[in-house]
């Protein structure tokens, strides 16, 4: 549905967006990710055809961001991180001057306005000026503005900026609800925002691909092997702890065992496989066979805040200058 080929916008001296290359299939959310100055935005406004790419070629829904811009259009929905608002105009009012401006016939105009109202819930508000609204329910209506038209691929930059908790709440339900029918890029700064909304992540730093997979994935290659936590029942001093961590030391393709909590009739233990070795199965096997009570059995990772720190904190890494060096027999 969205295909980045080799993409480059430069402003002056400046690279904003550095030969990126991307896909999104129809029907995903992707959470697109970087630091402030990433290039996140311009490559959002070279998508929706507010820019034009210095280099590369980018095509949504099959027609090229540069030869067909209007067809583009008609199958986007973008929200800006600041909504296009006409403050003096009232919510449904603006509503149908946006249906028709994005060429809803005109006898659809106001069921689609009442419907997205609904869905956006602004609908009691209708006849509120847009003047007269707080952040939060200027960004509900800006995403309003945004799915109007039904458009196959929605591009949000930071959609719950200043929603309160049960906002975004239902921003999120929202948003989930549209994909399969739409494709849905999703920028944001909220990282937890990308772990409920997101399948796969896009993250950039100074203009550069960093990674783009599942979360999932991400973590597995920052750690290198599979982490599992395994808690065990304790029932007056059994099993002891020891038993235990000697036992899942002996299971095949396990590199180390840590003891992590021995308190309130539990015992919780971190274990690390070797590259490429699944653990779960066989530390289940090993807990059970053993007589004992296994509470839980899970697979550990970084969070996404975590993976998002390393791989951004490496690539500034990469392209930090050289220091200069000293000439010898300088004064």
């Amino acid at each position: 549905m969205i295909k980045v080929e080799g993409l480059t916008k430069r402003y002056a001296r400046t690279v904003a967006v550095d030969n990126i290359s991307f896909e999104v299939e129809k029907g995903e959310i992707v959470g697109f990710l970087g630091p402030n100055g990433a290039g996140k935005t311009t490559t959002m406004r070279v998508l929706t055809c507010f820019l034009p790419p210095t280099a590369g070629k980018a095509t949504v829904a099959g027609f090229d961001v540069l030869e067909n811009p209007m067809d583009v259009k008609k199958r986007i929905g973008y929200l800006p991180e600041t909504p296009p608002l006409y403050p003096e105009m009232e919510i449904e009012e603006y509503l149908k001057f946006v249906g028709r401006l994005k060429g809803i016939p005109s006898g659809a105009v106001k069921s689609r306005v009442n419907e997205v109202m609904e869905r956006c819930a602004v609908a009691d508000m209708r006849h509120r000026l847009i003047s007269k609204l707080s952040k939060g329910y200027r960004q509900r209506v800006g995403l309003a503005q945004a799915i109007i038209h039904n458009p196959d691929v929605l591009i949000l930059d930071e959609p719950t900026s200043g929603l309160d908790p049960q906002q975004i709440i239902h921003t999120r339900e929202l948003i989930r609800s549209l994909s399969g029918d739409h494709t849905i890029i999703l920028s944001t700064h909220i990282l937890s925002e990308v772990e409920h909304s997101c399948e796969r992540v896009i993250i950039i730093s100074s203009g550069r691909l960093v990674a783009i997979d599942s979360v999932m994935n991400l973590t597995n290659r920052l750690r290198g092997s599979q982490a599992v936590a395994v808690e065990l029942e304790a029932v007056d001093g059994r099993p002891n702890p020891n038993d235990v961590q000697q036992r899942l030391e002996q299971v095949p393709g396990v590199s180390r065992v840590l003891m992590k909590e021995s308190r309130s009739g539990r015992l919780i233990f971190e274990v690390e496989g070797l590259q490429g070795r699944h653990i779960r199965s066989d530390l289940a096997r090993a807990v059970v066979n053993a007589g004992w009570n296994l509470n839980e059995l899970r697979s550990l990772g970084f969070s996404l805040e975590e993976i998002f720190l390393q791989l951004t904190a490496s690539e500034q890494r990469d392209k930090a200058p050289e220091p200069e060096k000293e000439q010898v027999g300088a004064n």
